[in-house]
């Protein structure tokens, strides 16, 4: 055990480079999770009112964005899909590697995942409570704003950490491919080299970064549920 100590504190990968490949994976998950939230959930709301008997029932807004697009992405296993985006993404940011090249593929994985928790946390909210607020003259807007949403608040705040959970383990593939943080530090040194050490060092704080996201998401939706 000391021999283990010895060789993780003498590790130039653990004390020059863990620290900014931490940060660099930090950055993936918030940029992508940023963008993730922003564009899935009015996509996770659409999905819900627009399906049949929703508020704004379409059926062909809902079969162009819930079968072809939703469900065509997530069926692409994010291991090809960060591949094959390699070209879009050299458009997008100018680069193809780098924390900032691999937000994008994270992003489009990560969208259509969580527009389908959204739209099945949206379900979860009683049908009567939208009819009375339709018959109390509210818009559509307005039902979806002031009474759809804060009554599906713990169920969306639990479907953002779930997301942000994935996103974790996404960020430490992507790094395999040029995106840098631990998933690159891991595979540089534990994998190529040999160095057991930094792998468990890697494992160690993304087990980690997943425990407090998930323990920070609970208490969040314990606060603000009030049923």
């Amino acid at each position: 055990m000391s021999e283990f100590f010895a060789a993780l504190f003498s590790n130039p990968a653990i004390t020059t480079a863990l620290w900014p490949a931490l940060v660099e994976t930090l950055l993936m998950v918030g940029i992508s999770g940023l963008a993730t939230v922003v564009i899935g959930l009015p996509l996770g709301v659409v999905l819900f009112i627009s399906q049949p008997g929703g508020l704004a029932e379409s059926r062909a807004a809902n079969v162009l964005l819930g079968a072809t697009i939703v469900n065509i992405t997530r069926s692409i296993p994010y291991a090809i899909l960060m591949v094959a985006l390699i070209p879009f993404t050299r458009v997008i940011v100018g680069t193809s590697i780098g924390p900032l090249a691999a937000s994008v593929s994270l992003s489009i994985a990560a969208i259509p995942f969580f527009a389908r928790l959204v739209e099945a946390g949206l379900r979860d909210v009683h049908p009567g409570k939208l009819d009375a607020a339709h018959a109390m003259g509210s818009t559509r807007f307005q039902t979806v704003w002031k009474v759809l949403l804060p009554e599906a608040l713990p169920a969306l705040v639990a479907s953002v950490t779930t997301t942000v959970v994935t996103l974790i383990g996404y960020s430490a593939m992507a790094g395999l491919i040029g995106g840098g943080g631990l998933g690159r530090l891991a595979y540089n040194y534990g994998y190529q080299r040999f160095q057991s050490e930094v792998m468990i060092v890697v494992l160690i704080i993304l087990v980690l970064l997943v425990q407090l996201v998930q323990w920070t998401g609970d208490r969040l939706v314990r606060r603000v549920d009030h049923r």
